[in-house]
């Protein structure tokens, strides 16, 4: 991570990025173990981590916010969803569809991010010229 005010958004969209990197591949563990007697599907847990951290400061600017956020505590967790709950006779809870919809929607968030880090950086060179 770049130590500088100016890179506060490029290293709050890293974190973001690297969060929907490990989403994308904790689903696709998902969809593989679909078949899997007594599997529970896995998820990751990193918007309420980036909204309880921004929402401290709640009469702040989002300059001010992102100055003031605390890297290290944007730290996604993985949870298992439902681990109690199954419909299915083998107590496996992954549901394909839901699963694969959401690899399509983390896959589009995860070039959106993508597109958020290179508008940074093509202001940034704006700048400099």
């Amino acid at each position: 991570m770049l130590s500088t005010d100016a890179f506060n958004y490029v290293n709050v969209l890293d974190k973001a990025a690297d969060a929907s990197w490990q989403r994308e591949n904790i689903l696709t563990n998902n969809i593989a173990n679909v078949d899997t007697p007594y599997y529970k599907r896995k998820d990751l847990d990193f918007e309420s981590k980036l909204k309880d951290e921004l929402g401290r400061c709640k009469h702040e600017s989002l300059d001010g916010k992102m100055k003031d956020l605390d890297l290290s505590e944007l730290n996604p967790s993985v949870y298992t969803d439902l681990s109690n709950y199954s419909y299915r006779l083998d107590k496996n809870n992954v549901d394909i569809d839901s699963e694969e919809a959401e690899l399509a929607s983390e896959q589009i968030r995860y070039q959106g991010i993508a597109a958020g880090i290179n508008g940074q950086f093509s202001r940034m060179r704006a700048v400099i010229k």
